[in-house]
């Protein structure tokens, strides 16, 4: 767990001050807001850059929709190596991850995965308190829920050079009760078109 100095009070006690886990929040959508998985085909580079997003996370924080298109194909794939170098690349980073995945229909899930049933916001402070690397949060159903919770410290969106006209938007009109300011931290530019903004809370 990493720790900044100790911060001593008036009261002669002194207090550590516990350093939180960042939250980060990656998602592909298409150029006019629609975050379906089919929207795009994701060439050797893109798969790579999803691949580097997982070195600083150890957890990653699932609703049910996206953990069951997530698994177990990609396991699968891990498994047989039956997809592409890059996506082989992926798919053992990503199965190598520890898992929560919220769900009040869920049975049962492997080893790696904890399900939560409910009360996700709290479940993620929790998390969030716990010594570890970044917690992936991969969930857009949850979304409006952890904003406004202030639960998520960091936005990787990469955006695909098509228009879809319909499907799940990142946001529904009025799911936030108050806009999020954020500040550009990177942004990547591929060979396909896509572009992939990395984004901090301010």
């Amino acid at each position: 767990m990493s720790y900044t100095a100790p911060v001593k009070v008036n009261t002669s006690v002194t207090f550590i001050a516990m350093k939180m886990r960042t939250t980060t929040f990656c998602m592909n959508i298409s150029l006019d807001g629609y975050c379906d998985h089919t929207i795009g085909n994701p060439d050797e580079a893109l798969m790579d850059y999803f691949t580097g997003t997982m070195d600083d996370v150890d957890l990653i924080f699932y609703g049910r929709v996206i953990y069951q298109m997530m698994f177990p194909y990609w396991e699968e794939v891990a498994k047989a190596r039956s997809g592409t170098a890059a996506e082989n690349r992926f798919a053992e980073k990503l199965i190598s991850i520890n898992r929560v995945v919220v769900s009040r229909t869920l049975d049962s899930a492997d080893e790696q995965t904890q399900i939560i049933r409910s009360n996700p916001a709290e479940a993620l402070q929790a998390l969030k308190q716990q010594p570890g690397k970044k917690i992936s949060v991969d969930s857009v159903s949850m979304l409006p829920e952890l904003i406004t919770a202030g639960l998520i410290d960091e936005f990787q969106l990469v955006i695909h050079p098509v228009i879809v006209g319909s499907g799940r938007r990142l946001l529904d009109a009025g799911s936030l009760q108050e806009k999020l300011n954020l500040q550009l931290a990177d942004t990547i530019v591929f060979k396909s078109g896509c572009v992939a903004h990395h984004y901090v809370k301010r």
